[in-house]
């Protein structure tokens, strides 16, 4: 069984703020996307993972993917399939985007 790791707001901003390097990976389709996301978030629906992952991603960096709120289920899908290709730090920012506009942080679009 593969384990989600979680990823709280303040982890999140702190990594943003350090300019560490990841991948901020938004999981829902094009159309959400470019409706808003979190600002240097990069758009892979969930359904387009196994083919764009292994182009887009590397194995070994930090990913933390996100959809738009607690109850939406892409990014934790998003995170177990991440995992079982292979990639060692896949964090689900479970949150999501409503996580991200209630703690007054603005969306780009």
């Amino acid at each position: 069984m593969v384990k989600i790791k979680t990823i709280t707001i303040e982890k999140l901003l702190e990594m943003k703020h350090n300019n560490e390097d990841f991948k901020l990976v938004e999981v829902l389709n094009n159309k959400a996307y470019n409706h808003g996301h979190i600002p240097g978030a990069i758009n892979i629906p969930a359904g387009e993972l196994s083919e764009r992952a292994p182009e887009e991603l590397d194995k070994d960096e930090p990913i933390v993917v996100y959809c738009s709120s607690y109850s939406c289920t892409a990014s934790p899908s998003a995170a177990k399939k991440l995992t079982s290709m292979g990639y060692k730090n896949v964090y689900d920012f479970s949150t999501g985007k409503l996580g991200w506009e209630d703690a007054g942080l603005e969306l780009e679009e």
